[in-house]
């Protein structure tokens, strides 16, 4: 799977027929949204909710050019988009009758902008290390991402590693070295505009 930018993703969202962006987008910044919405206390399904309304919601502001990075990150203005939506949904569940799910939640459940804030940075951070560690993945030998996973991941001594996988340790440090330098590359592109 070929990596693209966030520059280059935004870009082609300005493109309304561009099915490839806006799948390229929702794949990108779906799960962070979904996971922030879930601890918001909302259910799976109106999660799933807040995130497509969040991502329409950025996609139209997109569009108009209500988006400047001279103002702030990306990351930071879907986070208010998720949260006012999050907060819509809460208040839509809170409407429901008893014995509906997500009808037992009470409003002293959900965070407070604060508190929101702390979990969605959470959620962002987790988002982008799998996405920049899925494409490395695809990169490197097995072997060496293998190695990485179980000495930086598991932090499993050097030696013990190598030892496991019946390697060099000299394998194991490199490993170790190419993956992070290669998650930092991905991480300043999968940042560029985030």
């Amino acid at each position: 799977m070929e990596w693209i930018t966030t520059s280059t993703i935004l870009h082609d969202l300005r493109d309304y027929g561009n099915r490839a962006a806006w799948s390229r987008f929702v794949e990108r910044f779906r799960s962070p949204i979904v996971r922030f919405a879930g601890s918001m206390g909302l259910s799976a399904i109106d999660a799933e909710d807040v995130a497509q309304e969040t991502l329409l919601a950025f996609a139209e502001g997109y569009r108009r050019g209500e988006y400047d990075p001279t103002r702030g990150r990306l990351s930071r203005w879907l986070f208010g988009i998720a949260f006012r939506q999050g907060m819509k949904g809460r208040r839509i569940e809170s409407r429901q009758p008893a014995g509906t799910p997500g009808a037992a939640l009470s409003w002293s459940q959900v965070p407070d902008e604060a508190s929101a804030t702390v979990s969605w940075d959470q959620e962002w951070e987790q988002t982008l290390l799998e996405q920049c560690l899925t494409q490395v993945r695809q990169e490197v030998e097995p072997v060496t991402f293998q190695a990485f996973e179980l000495a930086v991941r598991l932090d499993r001594p050097p030696a013990d590693v190598a030892r496991e996988l019946g390697a060099p340790i000299k394998l194991v440090y490199n490993a170790k070295h190419r993956v992070l330098n290669r998650v930092r590359e991905l991480r300043a592109e999968f940042e560029e505009a985030a």
